[in-house]
């Protein structure tokens, strides 16, 4: 059954960092009484709060900032809620020219504060505390007392568009966190001086794995060959994880014809994350940006039997998508991007088999990259989006999205609900998994998608010689190369498993009379199947295996006038281990053996 989670919103930390928030805009305002105020709504971790400023944050500002916040909450002031008109809204925030734009859009109704759909009739709110009154529908604490002043801290400034468009005008926004407790504040701090060290975009330059280039343009990765192997590794693991599941593997272009993402609806829900259709010969053609409907036409290609179902077309196919640039972050969000993509076309009687197969396909993935923590989402449709965000046939809607319940519910698997985040073409499981420092990852999925087959006119004969509708399933078990590659890197810290290892074994020699042996071994390491290379620089010893040890390479032989007489090695292990005098059979059968079984120790 799905897990009962108490909503973020409903939470006293929710309401402690949205307090504080409040606070902050506060201390700013009166920093800068010329100030013009935006939105300060709560985050994970944390919250911020987007300003219009007469001039550029300095961190000298943001400790003045936060020393006044303390200053503020020893005050214990009250928030109080107001329900006000909108024409006393606008005499309340008259030289506000944000937050008159604001009331404009409750006014009309239709959007909240943040910019965000509403579902009914808005109310339009106000709170106050100590001198600071703002356009909010709240929860708050009841006083500032509440947040406590050892327990929150502000982070940093970053540059952001007055509702996330590039077209409107750079704001400052100024994060920060808030805890209940002092000792909470003290982990997540930590935990955020770990994730420095571990940040993706770090460890992809020092350990060559990709870059991005101006000339090749934002969100485009350039994938090194370190970052090839990593990329070829996961492929042929979803390659053989796949086969024995029964997938077949397909491949489509790059581009396609405007027709097929105007049939296949995309183009209406899409066209803001597509790129500008490009036209040859009258014809306007896209770069995709989902695989879907290539596979579509594929299963559509011959006539097909209930005998034949189910059909699992799987493909890593190169998909673009037109992210913003103020959204794009390392490989996590990026325009160019390999999706580990597969469409399943099966009968209603099958969906449960089906479906959790994938499920299934997930928890081995999970356990092979020692993913202990992880969250299934069912995310649901809303009503309010139907027709606009979500497909219009509730019908279906309340049809699917129980069938996806029973199914999860029928294999013991726990999952938390969550409304209006569904595909539009069908309700979704999303996998939140957690890395080995904690930090949250939004990294699979699992779509149905009951639409668009009707819309491919995709059909089985059944039983009774009957044309019936199949439905697809939508998985991306393994996400996308990018996001997963940068996943692994701060999962591990670039301390990858031997088998995934860019490069697994480095031989070194002593001195220069070693060089034709070592680079003799390293021939015949990588004729086992092993990448391995050999360093015969002019450097130390100890200045290689220090480098080596930078790249973070598994496992190192240094060899010298004994090993090289006797035909053995000295290893020295990542993990700072040694053993010496090994036979170099030994060491290439004990290598093999744990790339063959995916090992994840050393």
């Amino acid at each position: 059954m799905a897990q009962q989670t108490e909503r973020y919103e409903d939470t006293q930390l929710y309401k402690v960092r949205h307090s504080a928030a409040h606070v902050m805009a506060q201390a700013v305002l009166e920093l800068f009484p010329d100030g013009k105020v935006t939105i300060g709504p709560p985050v994970e971790n944390g919250f911020y709060y987007d300003f219009d400023l007469p001039r550029n944050l300095t961190p000298e500002d943001l400790q003045q900032i936060e020393k006044r916040m303390r200053q503020i909450v020893q005050g214990k002031h009250e928030f109080k809620k107001t329900v006000i008109s909108a024409d006393e809204a606008r005499k309340i925030f008259a030289d506000q020219p944000y937050k008159l734009e604001l009331i404009e859009g409750l006014e009309q109704g239709g959007l909240d504060e943040y910019g965000n759909p509403l579902d009914g009739p808005p109310d339009i709110s106000i709170y106050q505390h100590d001198t600071f009154t703002d356009l909010c529908r709240g929860p708050h604490v009841a006083t500032t007392k509440e947040i406590k002043q050892d327990a929150f801290k502000l982070m940093n400034v970053a540059g952001a568009y007055w509702r996330g468009d590039e077209k409107n005008k750079m704001l400052q926004r100024i994060y920060g966190t808030a805890w209940e407790s002092k000792k909470e504040l003290e982990d997540y701090l930590h935990q955020l001086e770990e994730a420095k060290k571990r940040d993706h975009r770090k460890l992809g330059r020092e350990l060559e794995i990709f870059i991005f280039d101006d000339e090749v343009g934002p969100g485009l990765p350039l994938w090194l060959p370190n970052g090839t192997v990593m990329v070829d590794e996961l492929e042929a693991l979803a390659k053989e994880m796949e086969t024995n599941a029964g997938y077949s593997r397909v491949k489509t272009p790059h581009l396609t014809k405007e027709d097929l993402f105007i049939r296949s609806g995309h183009l209406p829900y899409y066209a803001e994350s597509m790129y500008p259709p490009m036209e040859l010969e009258g014809v306007k053609y896209y770069v995709k940006p989902m695989n879907c409907p290539m596979h579509h036409k594929i299963f559509s290609s011959k006539g097909r039997s209930y005998r034949d179902l189910p059909v699992r077309l799987a493909e890593y196919g190169t998909c673009y998508r037109y992210e913003k640039s103020g959204e794009l972050f390392g490989l996590m969000r990026v325009r160019s991007m390999q999706m580990n993509d597969a469409h399943i076309y099966c009968s209603e009687e099958q969906f449960e088999q089906e479906f959790m197969g994938v499920i299934d396909l997930y928890k081995k993935y999970f356990d092979l990259f020692g993913i202990d923590k992880y969250v299934m989402r069912l995310s649901l449709h809303g009503k309010a989006g139907l027709g606009k965000k979500y497909v219009d046939n509730e019908r279906l809607w309340v049809k699917t999205e129980d069938m996806v319940r029973r199914a999860m519910d029928n294999g013991g698997v726990p999952y938390v609900e969550v409304i209006d985040e569904a595909a539009f073409y069908g309700p979704k499981i999303d996998v939140q998994i957690w890395s080995a420092i904690g930090k949250e990852f939004t990294l699979a999925t699992n779509q149905v998608d009951f639409a668009v087959p009707e819309r491919f006119d995709l059909k089985f004969t059944n039983r009774e010689g009957v044309d019936e509708i199949p439905l697809c399933i939508h998985r991306a078990p393994l996400s996308t190369h990018e996001r997963m590659v940068g996943f692994l890197l701060e999962h591990y810290a670039g301390n990858f498993p031997v088998w995934i290892s860019p490069e697994q074994v480095r031989v070194i020699s002593i001195t220069d009379a070693q060089n034709d042996y070592v680079e003799q071994l390293a021939k015949e390491l990588r004729g086992n199947g092993i990448r391995a290379s050999a360093d015969v620089s002019a450097q130390r010893m100890n200045a290689k295996i220090r480098q080596a040890q930078l790249m973070k390479v598994p496992y190192m032989l240094v060899v010298g006038d004994n090993e090289m007489q006797a035909g053995q090695v000295s290893l020295r292990v990542r993990d700072g281990s040694q053993q010496n005098n090994i036979p170099l059979a030994e060491f290439v059968a004990r290598v093999k053996d744990k790339i063959a079984r995916r090992a994840g120790e050393l």
